[in-house]
């Protein structure tokens, strides 16, 4: 099959080259996001592969399809970023990367619980000052703490594994309960339960209507004073302002971040010697108790084989016309991270 890879990064064709190692795959690697700006770009092409921050609008769809597109294989689990009516209505099969390497974002999950509670990221600025004073770097034992685990697919699992192992009280909200999460000891409650208890709260769940901004005013003010917050699923889980009037008023102690509403203008560019135009989220990084990464959860070794090697599967098993199990359609709703 003919593809155009959009948004391509320097670090990924070697992985995906290597996985198309027989050629059976023409991949042109493009660096500009897929946008209605750039769509004339997949002319020529039988499929488009994409990740998180391409757009997949109906727009887009249409305008791909008369390209003549009949795939769009997504290099990443969500596929929140396409239509998928327009997808069906243009009659172009959606696949996608699940399940690549939870392992790899519930480590990172734990890693911003880990640097936010001992102040890594304010110690390592200091103590490169000279600044050997411990004022203002006091954390926390985990050991005792309640962590609230909100969707507990294979992302949602590996948190609570290791948090198990700090000797954490678990609990967890999912409409689908997880019997590994269950025998580690996680108590499944309602939300407000969970909110009203939870020393830190962990986001694992998809992007859906029925979860977009789910973490707001009303349900911030639900939580325990000083709460951690992370989130490494989507950024439009969570509504930004109220965090940050949460940060101001102390009702939330800190928050770490992976995945950011507005990240598409931001996240994957060296924009080191720019001006941030987005004022919410400059905003977001003058705060102490934050601390922000550009998505990478993901980004390992073992992570980035996986999702080659299932994004080369799914294009060949459609090239094949065989039926691919990571088909999206507007039927099936996969319902974890």
């Amino acid at each position: 099959m003919n593809v155009a890879f959009f948004g391509s990064r320097t670090y990924e064709p070697p992985f995906f080259d290597r996985a198309n190692a027989d050629g059976r795959h023409q991949i042109t690697y493009l660096e500009p996001r897929l946008a209605p700006e750039t769509a004339t770009l997949a002319a020529g092409h039988e499929g488009v592969c994409v990740f998180v921050n391409d757009e997949l609008s109906a727009e887009v769809v249409e305008r791909i399809s008369g390209h003549g597109v009949k795939a769009i294989a997504l290099r990443c689990a969500g596929f929140n970023n396409v239509d998928i009516d327009a997808a069906e209505k243009h009659e172009i099969t959606v696949v996608r990367a699940p399940a690549y390497s939870p392992a790899s974002t519930a480590e990172h999950a734990v890693t911003l619980m880990m640097g936010l509670n001992r102040k890594l990221h304010r110690a390592y600025n200091r103590v490169r000052d000279g600044n050997f004073s411990l004022a203002g770097l006091m954390g926390f034992n985990m050991e005792g703490k309640t962590a609230g685990i909100i969707g507990t697919g294979k992302i949602g699992q590996g948190v609570a594994r290791i948090l198990h192992g700090f000797g954490c009280r678990l609990l967890g909200y999912d409409p689908y309960p997880n019997d590994f999460c269950r025998e580690l000891g996680l108590a499944y409650v309602d939300i407000d339960e969970l909110y009203a208890a939870s020393h830190i709260i962990t986001l694992h769940c998809p992007l859906s209507p029925d979860s977009y901004h789910m973490i707001a005013a009303a349900a911030i003010a639900r939580m325990r004073q000083g709460v951690m917050l992370i989130n490494t699923s989507r950024g439009g889980l969570v509504d930004t302002q109220a965090v940050i009037d949460g940060l101001k008023s102390g009702r939330v102690g800190s928050l770490g971040i992976d995945v950011y509403q507005e990240e598409a203008d931001l996240f994957f560019e060296d924009l080191s010697t720019e001006v941030i135009q987005d004022d919410v989220f400059a905003r977001l990084l003058t705060f102490p108790n934050v601390i922000v990464t550009g998505h990478q959860a993901f980004f390992t070794q073992e992570s980035m084989e996986a999702i080659a090697e299932t994004t080369i599967d799914n294009l060949s098993q459609l090239e094949r016309g065989e039926a691919c199990p990571n088909q999206v359609t507007r039927q099936r709703h996969y319902r974890r991270a």
